[in-house]
């Protein structure tokens, strides 16, 4: 499918939130006009903080040390509407002058405006733009650390409304619907978006944001923690999200820098455990009878009762609140199954089966009859030796691996060798091997390399010997948009079997690819079959999060031309049972959950937090989605039979990609929005059957996923 992300660096944050609320605090101090007007919100202030909390009429004078003011005179603002409504404010940007951010900061109030173009290309529509409007609200603590990390413990709310031209509702070469193009708007960053349509023929949307991280600036890329940089007034977090910002004393007040949309206001933050000195009150004119919210009619211009400050804050305004493998069975050097010999189901074809206990001495090759050697004892229950991989599996099964990728362990039993590379921050690279033979990766190196720098993952190597190797769209290898960056290596570690690895944490922006096309990759309507080991807890709805056969041109060439497992929360043309995640395939020209478009409520929502993904394609007639826990039991089939009318004979061109659909990501073009995680996969010639596929599940749970 087609993938759109132009200009992913200078436009990584999408602003919303509610339109009608510019200006928000962490208090909630009164600031209603009546005769005389009483004074804004007076929210936190540390030296030289001004809270603009209040809209309605209010007092210039300012709270020193904590006393009253009594009798402040009118001060400029926003007026309270008649009928006692409260109007939109402007919503000034921070007048830059640097500073040192470490600390803990704490969000006293927040003022961010929304306007402009959303750039609604990101997401493969067929339209550039939609006009949108909103504001954002932001609550929490932001805490910058001396070695330069940082986490990010903000909440960013609110709502933001916008109109899709009806040349929007076109995806990846695609027709969808309103509630299609919703499904899919949720990837720039929104909780969740509905449309209904205009009109115009478009459709008049409206999106929620409920966001941790990211403070202030919506975004499918806000993070929780990460590292950040200051330089020339400008905070830095993760090399991508940019803010301009000022330190005055005690008090941080940063402006999102964003242009598509345009955002203006800023964030203030307080020191923890700093004391301010009282702060400015920002009130407005005395309205005309009416009433802002937060607060009760003044009389007199007092302050609030109790409106003292002591450390900043109003003292008088509430605040807001299948089989086993067996152990033993391990082929030692010398000890490989020859042609026909790998097991299948804990057999070998004309041979002693493989069973508990059994081991192949060094030394011990099998004949080509698939007998073991002398000193290979058989067992008894006939279950695969821990020494075989899947590729072994597939290959006994005459259904051959074409390309093995991992960045967690073998796929074969006798590989000993690269799984993947890692870059540092300083461009130095090196390459991340298997433990042992047959084994998982060897990531202490990683971790020595990679220490006190940031690290992404270059390339993920072939095991199968093709040279498919998986290189990052971008690279010298594979010249990709500039919205095109490899993963971070060290995003997810999780343990296999009691060894530390690492995952390919895939995020909008990255994506993987070969042309396989001349190295093993099926063509045409050629059959195949494929799986991946991915997650139910990191997928999103942008298009598109696939592993398989794609187009060589990395354009959308038409029906047929990809033949890819997809995982996603993606509904514009399929979906299954629940809200996702599900298995899917992408054909090009949609994803599909079944022969047809629309909704499989037999294929279920996957929720593991690591998930078995299988999908295989005979090329003229049939497909099948199959799928399970990774770490126990077995695989159940959720569609089997024909291909969508339209689809046959599939047109397969041989490329493969990982992580973003076929359209991705060549110079001039885009990058994906999609996000999901790979542990491993791997792409066979031939239509293997339900028993191989079962087989090659037990050896996935006997791999030990989070053990």
């Amino acid at each position: 499918m087609r993938n759109g992300l132009i200009g992913l660096a200078s436009v990584v944050v999408l602003a919303s939130t509610a339109a009608t609320n510019g200006c928000s605090s962490s208090y909630s101090g009164g600031g209603a006009g009546g005769t005389g007007g009483s004074s804004g919100g007076g929210g936190a202030g540390g030296t030289g903080g001004s809270s603009s909390g209040g809209r309605a009429g209010g007092t210039g004078g300012s709270s020193s040390g904590g006393s009253n003011a009594n009798g402040g005179s009118p001060g400029s603002g926003g007026s309270a509407g008649s009928g006692g409504s409260s109007q939109p404010v402007d919503c000034p940007n921070v007048t830059p002058c640097s500073g040192n951010v470490v600390g803990t900061w704490n969000v006293t109030s927040s003022c961010l405006n929304v306007t402009g173009e959303l750039d609604v290309s990101l997401i493969g529509m067929d339209c550039s733009s939609a006009p949108v409007t909103g504001s954002l609200e932001v609550t929490g603590t932001w805490t910058a650390n001396s070695d330069g990390t940082y986490s990010d413990n903000t909440t960013t709310t609110g709502t933001e409304t916008f109109t899709l031209d009806p040349s929007c509702l076109v995806i990846s070469s695609t027709p969808v619907t309103c509630a299609g193009a919703a499904s899919i708007l949720t990837a720039l960053g929104y909780s969740s978006a509905h449309c209904t349509a205009a009109a115009s023929g478009g459709c008049d949307c409206s999106a929620n944001v409920a966001q941790s991280g990211g403070s202030g600036l919506v975004s499918f890329l806000a993070s929780a923690s990460g590292i950040y940089t200051t330089s020339s007034n400008v905070l830095t977090t993760d090399d991508t999200t940019k803010y301009s910002y000022c330190v005055s004393e005690n008090t941080l007040t940063m402006t999102p820098q964003s242009t598509s949309p345009t955002m203006t206001g800023t964030v203030v933050l307080q020191k923890s455990g700093t004391t301010g000195s009282g702060g400015t009150s920002s009130g407005g004119q005395p309205g005309s009878g009416g009433t802002s919210s937060g607060g009760q009619p003044g009389s007199g211009g007092t302050y609030q009762t109790g409106g003292s400050s002591t450390g900043g804050a109003r003292t008088g305004g509430a605040n807001n609140a299948g089989g086993a493998v067996a152990t033993g069975g391990i082929m030692n050097t010398g000890g490989i199954v020859a042609t026909g010999g790998s097991p299948v189901g804990g057999t070998r074809p004309s041979g002693g089966a493989n069973g508990t206990g059994g081991r192949v001495n060094t030394g011990g090759s099998t004949t080509s009859g698939g007998a073991a050697s002398t000193g290979g004892a058989t067992g008894s229950g006939g279950a695969t030796g821990p020494s075989s991989g899947p590729c072994d599996i597939y290959a006994a099964a005459n259904t051959p691996c074409v390309a093995a990728h991992s960045t967690v362990r073998a796929l074969y039993g006798a590989y000993n060798g690269k799984l993947y590379q890692v870059r540092r921050s300083d461009n130095t690279t090196k390459d991340i091997l298997t433990l042992s033979a047959g084994s998982v990766a060897d990531t202490a190196p990683q971790d020595t390399f990679c220490s006190g720098s940031t690290c992404v993952v270059t390339v993920v190597y072939d095991q199968s010997g093709r040279g498919n190797d998986m290189w990052y769209q971008g690279s010298a290898q594979v010249p990709a948009s500039t919205s095109s960056s490899p993963a971070r290596a060290t995003t997810e570690s999780l343990n296999v079997s009691g060894h530390k690895v690492y995952s390919l944490y895939i995020n909008a922006g990255n994506c993987y690819w070969h042309d396989g096309s001349k190295s093993g990759m099926a063509t045409g309507s050629q059959p195949e079959g494929m799986y991946m080991v991915t997650s139910g807890k990191h997928a999103n709805s942008g298009c598109c999060f696939d592993y398989g056969n794609s187009e060589t041109s990395r354009s959308a060439d038409g029906s047929g031309t990809m033949d890819a497992i997809n995982f996603s929360t993606t509904t514009a043309w399929g979906s299954g049972a629940g809200s996702g995640p599900w298995i899917m395939a992408d054909l090009e020209w949609g994803l599909f959950a079944q022969g047809s478009s629309g909704n499989n409520p037999n294929d279920p929502t996957q929720t593991s937090a690591y998930v078995t993904a299988v999908l295989k394609n005979n090329g003229t007639t049939e497909f099948a989605l199959r799928g399970g826990d990774a770490t126990a039991g077995g695989l159940s089939t959720y569609y089997k039979g024909g291909l969508p009318g339209g689809w046959s004979p599939m047109k397969k061109q041989g490329a493969i990609t990982l992580g973003c659909g076929g359209d991705c990501c060549k110079p001039g073009g885009g990058a994906n929005l999609s996000a999901g995680t790979f542990y491993e996969g791997a792409i066979v010639s031939g239509y293997p059957t339900d028993a191989t596929e079962n087989s090659v599940q037990n050896n996935i749970v006997a791999a030990g996923y989070g053990k």
